[in-house]
């Protein structure tokens, strides 16, 4: 038998060992993240200008403008909210707040997490055959696509910020006389406002990333169109333009450029959602 001494040693020992693993991989993850973050914006801000961000490519002087890549993205945000946001804000209510069979709930929420885990690029696929060759490869079918690979992340972040809304003011509501409807439109809603938009703020920076589904759908070209017309037309967003650029053509310096914009964008996106729900949370406690 170990004497206690002994054994006050080993243990103390192993906790030491142990809280030094974890502080050397916290260290190894923030040191890594700061590499990535300072590698891409050192190579890329020289590349950076106002005539790169303003102007479309010219192919006669060898010019390179990225400023029809920069509106296909606004374009395609844009619409991929307007489907997503109501197709599942609306079924995520439904699901929690009106759907009586429990066995149904399960089954679509159980097919929401299953729509998580799949690869973007089968959803490129089956949006290239769903929706490229039926109306074309266009921001339209790149946007729908994006629209379907999205709905369960709004769906089930939807779901949970539903459930954060205590069941007393539902049963308040409904005691004060307020039909169902009333009771979701002022009341469940309001309370759980930020998580859904903190959800669809999120979601706003998947589809800045998304690649793989657009290159079959959307396309790649550097037309520089308006709204309407370009919904109706190819067009390269910004990542794929990156890849374009880096893959295609070699032009690293415009590549490292537009990665140093998304990089930019994404640090944007998950402040403001931080923010939203900071601003939330302090005016319900108010």
């Amino acid at each position: 038998m170990k004497h206690p001494e002994r054994l006050a040693d080993s243990r103390r020992w192993f906790l030491w060992l142990v809280r030094g693993g974890m502080y050397a991989a916290a260290a190894l993850t923030g040191l890594l993240t700061l590499f990535l973050v300072a590698y891409v914006l050192i190579q890329g801000i020289p590349n950076i200008s106002w005539e790169f961000v303003s102007t479309k490519p010219s192919y006669l002087s060898g010019h390179i403008g990225i400023l029809p890549d920069i509106l296909n993205t606004v374009y395609i945000v844009i619409i991929t909210l307007l489907i997503v946001i109501p197709l599942g804000a609306g079924a995520a209510v439904y699901l929690s707040e009106y759907a009586g069979n429990k066995r149904i709930v399960s089954v679509i929420e159980y097919a929401a997490e299953a729509l998580s885990g799949i690869p973007s690029i089968i959803y490129g696929l089956v949006g290239m055959l769903m929706f490229a060759d039926t109306i074309g490869t266009s921001l339209m079918a790149g946007g729908l696509t994006l629209a379907i690979m999205n709905l369960p992340t709004i769906l089930r972040n939807t779901q949970e910020s539903l459930k954060t809304v205590p069941q007393s003011y539902r049963e308040g509501a409904f005691g004060l006389g307020a039909g169902k409807w009333r009771v979701v439109r002022t009341v469940v809603l309001p309370g759980c406002i930020d998580g859904i938009l903190t959800g669809c703020i999120l979601s706003v920076g998947r589809i800045l990333g998304e690649s793989a589904a657009l290159l079959f759908t959307a396309g790649f070209a550097h037309a520089l169109n308006g709204f309407v017309k370009g919904l109706g037309s190819a067009g390269a967003t910004l990542t794929v333009a990156l890849y374009v650029y880096a893959k295609e053509q070699g032009e690293f310096g415009v590549a490292f450029g537009i990665a140093a914009i998304l990089l930019v964008l994404a640090l944007c996106i998950n402040l403001s959602a931080g923010a939203v729900t900071k601003y939330f949370q302090k005016k319900n406690a108010q």
